[in-house]
Parts: structure tokens; sequence; C-alpha cells
């Protein structure tokens, strides 16, 4: 039986083998780190803005983005339009509410409820208040919509030089996540083959999770000690560092990404200089 060489060819380079997604949709094709770094200096910068443009420009940033770096879905649609704006009405009317109206009473009146007055002043704060956190929030989603927990783990081994040690096991427990989800979903359905649902009502719910922790513990054992027996099998923590199987490389277009996100940041800031006289 021949096999076919391979003429040289590694495949080294996860994101230059599988391309799920179009070339438009860039986040996925790079580097975690880049992600993280691009929007960090704004997400900091942003902690001390007390104005309502600033944020708002950078919400439409971030959106900008996202949208056109990110495959669209139902659930992205949900966090962007809904989850988002639904989270700065609640903190925006719930900031507004709690502002002491003696800071703010030269302002005008937005309503007037018996004794009690809303004043434009204090709507200003909770909206500047919403809004920060959501552009904060917006920033992260670059990242997070993006990046898997193992390609972030592997990037900080690789470029940040953590230790493997450190990294590989943080790359276990994020191993862990879904085993134990698939653990409960057999662990449910075995109840429900035995009849053993509980009946209806809070209590039965009560009851019914109660029974799910001793097998989900179990099973968490049982894992733990097959991936603590094959990491000494392939000698962890033996040697000072590893030979990796994934690359995460740091390109070209990691950089321009994060320098491209930086000066859009400071013409942001620059534009409407949030710090300056009122």
């Amino acid at each position: 039986m021949t096999v076919a060489p391979t003429q040289g060819r590694a495949s080294v380079d996860p994101y230059a083998d599988a391309a799920p997604a179009p070339a438009i949709r860039f986040l996925y094709g790079l580097n975690p780190l880049a992600k993280f770094l691009a929007p960090l200096p704004a997400m900091l910068v942003l902690v001390f803005v007390r104005d309502v443009a600033t944020p708002l420009a950078f919400v439409v940033v971030a959106y900008a983005v996202v949208l056109v770096g990110v495959r669209f879905s139902a659930r992205l649609a949900g966090i962007l339009f809904l989850a988002v704006p639904a989270a700065v009405l609640a903190i925006g009317l719930g900031f507004s509410l709690w502002t002491d109206a003696a800071r703010v009473d030269e302002s005008a009146v937005a309503w007037q409820i018996g004794g009690w007055t809303m004043y434009t002043g204090a709507l200003l704060i909770g909206f500047a208040t919403a809004l920060r956190l959501a552009a904060i929030l917006s920033l992260a989603l670059i990242a997070g919509l993006s990046t898997t927990g193992p390609d972030l783990v592997r990037a900080m081994v690789q470029q940040l030089r953590v230790p493997y040690r450190i990294g590989y096991t943080a790359l276990a427990a994020f191993r862990f996540v879904p085993r134990f989800g698939h653990e409960l979903d057999v662990i449910r359905q075995a109840h429900r083959v035995r009849g053993a649902h509980g009946g209806r009502g809070p209590f039965s719910a009560i009851a019914r999770w109660t029974g799910y922790v001793v097998p989900l513990l179990a099973g968490a054992i049982r894992h733990a000690e097959r991936v603590a027996l094959a990491m000494d099998a392939r000698a962890f923590g033996a040697h000072p560092d590893r030979t990796e199987r994934h690359l995460v490389p740091w390109r070209a277009r990691d950089t321009v990404f994060v320098v491209a996100l930086w000066v859009v940041s400071a013409a942001v800031f620059w534009v409407f200089f949030p710090w300056g006289l009122a």
C-alpha cells in the first residue's frame, strides 16, 4: 500500500486550513490577543467619561466591527438589538431615579408626578452611565463573539509566554464545561426513563435538581481522573516547554487591526473630547 506524500505541508495553522466563514468575516482569522488588545485602551478610558456622545460613538464603532466581522445570526441580533438597548433603557432610568435631585434641580423639568420631579439633568447622568456600560460591553463583544477559549489559551502561551502548566490547565478547565452539560443531559434522560421526574411544581423541581447533584459529581470526578491520567501519560509538567500542536500566529493583519482601532478610538476621543470645560 502506497501512501501519498504530503510534500512537506504541515497543518500548523488552524486558520489557514479551516475557513468556514466568508473572507469578510475577518474577526475569526485574527489572533485572539489582537481582538482583546485593540479595544482595551478605549474600554479603560471610557470608565472616566461622563458625557453621552462619546460612549454612543463607541457603541456605533463596536457594532460596525461586529456586524462586519462576525457571522450574523438570530442570537447576535438578539444581543445587539434587543438585550443591549433594553439594558441601556433599564439602567438609564434606574440611575436617573437614584440621582440626587438637589444636584440637578437647575436643569429643565422632564416630567412631574405630584410632588416628585424628574429633571433632564438626572436623565443625562443616568443614560450617560448606561451608555458608558453599553460601550464597554459592545467593545468586549468584538473578542467575545469571535474567540474560543482554547485559542485564547494557546495565544497566551505562545505570544505572552504564559507557562504552559498554567495555560493548558486552564484549557482542560474549558473542556470541562461542555462535558458537564453532556453529563447533565444524560442524567436527566436516565431519570425520565426511570420515571423519576418527581412531579410538577417548584418543590418538585428543587428535589429533581437535587437528585442530579450526586451523579453529576461522580461523573465529574471520573472525568477529572481520566484527564489527570492522560496528562501524566504525556509527561505534562516534566519539561519547561512543550511542542505546540496548533499554532496561533501573530500576523501583520493583527497589527493592522490593533493600530486601526487605536487610531479610531483616539479620533473619537479627540472629536468629542469629553473632558472639555462645560
